[in-house]
């Protein structure tokens, strides 16, 4: 009775992949070249075929029909440990992080579904390996909080002995800043752009401390004064680190457009400090993802045991 029925079951399987499939515009072909069933979810030609395009396009390098397949799994398997910590993430959860990929390359959502299709992939196939990685990251982060902590006497430890980090020390600040913007209406020209440019470069004139130019700006038509920020030399990219080395304690930086207008920083205050050097900070940058990769290689094997993985 057994041997009868597992290959009726597997026929039920295939019809029912094959009708959800053309709900979803996949062909019937696509829906029937079942390869893997992971935990009674199936990984089809189709999947690996846009799979491999995906990952072509994002690394210019041509990937074994057996590493997408492991690739796959491992999604499958991500997921499904998510579920069982509760780890599901939204549908609008999945978009966010779809529209901040774009963005990084310079291009909104629909633009980079376009791009996407452009080269015969689906937007389903970035999300769904998006959606995998946000689960996977949520569940290494929160399950193994404590192992991946990396410690400031490590780091000093690490700081050591790579020759230390005394070129940086002299370099590192707190800066104390408060950002202005001269709104401009993203409808407006160029003209009114270059306007308020030069409205920027007198008012920058006039200021001497931060004190002037919160007084200054709050009585602008049309302008925006921040709350001030403190963040260290860690946090800044260099070409932003030197613009604030280079401007006197109560002066404000360059005028620079943005998409809201015209931005200047009034730097408040400017202290050196040690605790938190650029150097220091990309050795505990390196620390902590040495730690996330072999924390998250050995929980990915861990669940794969686990997992019921079936060839076709």
């Amino acid at each position: 009775m057994t041997t009868a029925f597992l290959p009726r079951l597997r026929s039920l399987t295939i019809c029912a992949v094959a009708a959800l499939a053309w709900g979803s515009g996949m062909t019937l072909a696509h829906a029937q070249s079942i390869v893997v069933m992971v935990n009674g979810d199936p990984i089809t030609d189709y999947d690996i075929e846009q799979r491999t395009k995906l990952n072509f396009l994002s690394t210019r390098k041509q990937q074994s029909r057996q590493e997408i397949i492991n690739e796959l799994i491992d999604d499958k398997v991500k997921i499904k440990e998510g579920k069982k910590f509760g780890v599901e993430p939204s549908a609008s959860d999945i978009d966010q992080s779809y529209a901040g990929m774009g963005s990084r390359m310079r291009l909104n959502a629909d633009q980079l579904t376009k791009s996407l299709e452009s080269q015969g992939v689906r937007p389903e196939t970035l999300k769904s390996r998006i959606k995998a990685e946000i689960v996977w990251t949520s569940l290494v982060r929160g399950r193994y909080k404590e192992r991946l902590i990396v410690s400031d006497k490590d780091v000093a430890a690490a700081v050591a002995a790579a020759g230390g980090d005394t070129d940086q020390q002299g370099q590192a600040f707190e800066y104390k800043m408060q950002p202005v913007v001269l709104i401009v209406a993203n409808s407006s020209n160029q003209g009114a752009m270059e306007i308020r440019q030069k409205e920027a470069e007198a008012l920058r004139a006039r200021v001497q401390s931060c004190a002037d130019a919160s007084n200054i700006f709050r009585t602008t038509a049309n302008a925006v004064i921040k709350e001030i920020v403190v963040k260290t030399s860690a946090d800044i990219p260099p070409n932003l680190r030197k613009l604030l080395d280079d401007t006197p304690i109560g002066h404000l930086t360059p005028p620079e457009a943005t998409k809201q207008g015209i931005q200047m920083v009034a730097l408040c205050a400017r202290t050196p400090t040690t605790i938190d050097t650029p150097k220091k900070r990309e050795i505990k940058e390196q620390m902590y993802a040495k730690k996330y990769e072999a924390t998250s290689k050995a929980y990915l094997q861990e669940v794969r045991k686990a997992a019921m993985i079936e060839y076709r």
